[in-house]
């Protein structure tokens, strides 16, 4: 299934500038994802979705980003954007992967997920396959969440298709993907995504000789095939 990035009607041009939660700087004043004594897991994590619009607004004019330029690079509406800032739009995984890759910061961070044990990641990039990848996720159990930096131009050698049980989420930040599934070849230009069966035989590579750069979602089976030397 191909899909752009969700879109919806544009409503409005300007975020609020009103300070939010987060307070000032990229990650705000405290650790939003922080718990305090008697609070409990529930509580903290509702507090730290509270915080994403303040948490995103900020980490963009730090990075002395507009939100119409944000909302280009990631695929986005600028109401969309605008809403989520402001706190008007609930934060989805969908939404927030995308805007993760582009402020480079792993998912958790971004979120501000209650710290267990030390909070921080530690992100190391790694040389597979002729791509540096990036975890954007904490763990190493369950679905996990990488961005790909590709440079120059691939082209799928003999067996290079592979197959494994589960699903794949690609999302394409820069630059143009090109993606085959069993006897289909297509091309996904930035701000589209694509999600498939891992059963079928797949492979993914850049389409252009300046490379791309691409967010992606899979399980434990799909790490081993894809992200082993």
């Amino acid at each position: 299934m191909i899909e752009d990035a969700p879109q919806e009607s544009s409503t409005g041009r300007r975020a609020s500038d009103g300070s939010g939660p987060g307070g000032s700087g990229p990650l705000g004043t405290r650790r939003l994802g922080a718990r305090s004594e008697g609070v409990s897991p529930q509580e903290a994590i509702q507090q730290s979705l509270a915080g994403v619009g303040a948490r995103l607004r900020n980490l963009r004019r730090e990075q002395g980003r507009t939100l119409e330029e944000v909302a280009d690079l990631v695929g986005m509406s600028l109401s969309t954007l605008s809403r989520l800032e402001s706190g008007k739009r609930k934060p989805s995984l969908e939404l927030l992967l995308p805007l993760a890759g582009i402020y480079g910061l792993p998912l958790d961070e971004l979120v501000g997920t209650p710290p267990i044990g030390d909070p921080r990641i530690h992100i190391t990039p790694k040389k597979i396959n002729g791509q540096t990848v990036l975890p954007l996720s904490r763990g190493a159990i369950g679905v996990q969440a990488f961005k790909h930096i590709v440079d120059g131009k691939q082209t799928p050698k003999l067996g290079a298709l592979k197959t494994h049980p589960g699903f794949e989420w690609v999302y394409v930040i820069r630059g143009r993907l090109s993606l085959i599934l069993g006897d289909r070849s297509m091309t996904l230009d930035a701000g589209e995504a694509a999600e498939f069966d891992t059963r079928t035989p797949h492979w993914f590579g850049s389409a252009e000789e300046s490379g791309v750069e691409y967010l992606s979602l899979f399980g434990p089976e799909g790490q081993r095939v894809h992200l082993r030397k």
